[in-house]
């Protein structure tokens, strides 16, 4: 098992790390809008919240020696399921044609009061 750490994602805000790669699979932590050199929140609508944590993640894949093509699953967690249509919008433009199996649940809080946490599993 190997821990993956990056500056080019959010800090762990708890006991926990970024991600661990085992088996051939990067696992990651889930990942809210906050903004790396800062560790603020993005605030406003779930676009911009989604942008930041598809951001992070990204960061993560990256250090993690991967990329958005050989992400198997993810799992998406909404404050508000009524911003559903909205997220996707972002999701399906930063992913493009990769296609992960993906689970969507609206939950009552997040940390920091984020709308939107997203944590996947991919390839290495």
């Amino acid at each position: 098992m190997r821990t993956i750490s990056t500056p080019n994602a959010p800090a762990a805000i708890g006991p926990y790390s970024q991600g661990q790669i085992s088996g051939g699979y990067l696992f990651t932590a889930g990942q809210i809008p906050l903004v790396p050199e800062t560790m603020e929140m993005v605030t406003g609508p779930i676009e911009a919240q989604t942008e930041q944590v598809l951001k992070n993640l990204g960061a993560v894949l990256v250090a993690g020696n991967t990329g958005w093509d050989r992400v198997v699953k993810t799992t998406v967690f909404l404050t508000d399921l009524a911003d559903f249509a909205a997220f996707n919008a972002v999701y399906e433009k930063a992913l493009g044609t990769t296609k992960p199996a993906r689970s969507t649940v609206q939950v009552a809080a997040l940390p920091r009061g984020a709308k939107v946490e997203i944590e996947l599993i991919a390839e290495v």
